[in-house]
């Protein structure tokens, strides 16, 4: 609870506190903060945050509606594990959406755009190498973020937010141990490509930073198999 109570202070004085709850809790979920598994406790999490419990169950709805805590009868309600399935499905569609993006993205950039994309990877490239994984992880949503935003697309990329929960906590997990100068560079690749005005290989270079996960998630899951769900559906990946 020492981690939960250091958040204390980030709960907003006059806002709604259900929704700040949320947010907080689904974030420390989505970060492995709280692990796979774990048990958590409405009494407890409500004395860490000097709040009701009312707020905290409804919290925990909302938490359970995403799929991200599971409630036992009798026994308590516990942290989700990571649904290999609902992994590899969010990583399909998120690889055709995103491959469309930069198609489109490299037909219409201007100069404009491109800056905007050059600063996304200064930003990148600028992180000291002993930063936190969730700083590059950071930096890597708004580079993803600019592209479509560049496609005229901002509204996609608050819907892959929404799908791609489970998918985020095992980057979060990869994020300990992966090349950072390899993403980086899958990056550089695809902002190299959109200068040229090649959409194909744009969307090429897309597809391959994006399937990493698919190398990625057998290992992850061997060495984590009590934080994961359905594993046979490893045998489904492309």
């Amino acid at each position: 609870m020492d981690t939960i109570l250091a958040k204390a202070s980030l709960l907003a004085q006059g806002a709604a506190v259900g929704p700040q709850l949320h947010r907080l809790l689904r974030d420390r979920i989505i970060r492995g903060d709280m692990p796979p598994g774990s048990r958590i406790s409405e009494t407890e999490i409500a004395l860490a945050y000097s709040v009701s419990r009312q707020p905290v169950r409804e919290a925990f709805i909302k938490l359970a509606e995403e799929l991200l805590v599971e409630v036992r009868p009798q026994r308590g309600t516990f942290v989700s594990l990571i649904s290999v399935p609902a992994v590899i499905t969010a990583r399909f569609i998120r690889e055709a959406v995103e491959a469309d993006i930069v198609r489109r993205v490299a037909e219409l950039a201007d100069s404009a755009a491109l800056e905007i994309l050059d600063a996304r990877m200064a930003e990148q490239i600028a992180l000291p190498a002993d930063a936190a994984g969730e700083d590059f992880m950071r930096v890597d949503e708004e580079f993803h973020r600019a592209l479509a935003e560049q496609a005229g697309q901002a509204a996609v990329a608050d819907r892959l937010e929404e799908m791609k929960i489970h998918m985020n906590r095992v980057r979060h997990i990869s994020a300990r141990q992966f090349s950072r100068e390899r993403l980086i560079s899958q990056h550089a690749e695809v902002v190299e490509a959109i200068r040229a005005r090649d959409p194909a290989r744009a969307e090429a270079a897309m597809r391959g930073h994006l399937r990493e996960i698919v190398v990625d998630l057998p290992g992850i899951v061997a060495t984590y198999p009590a934080f994961f769900d359905g594993h046979d559906g490893l045998e489904a990946m492309p």
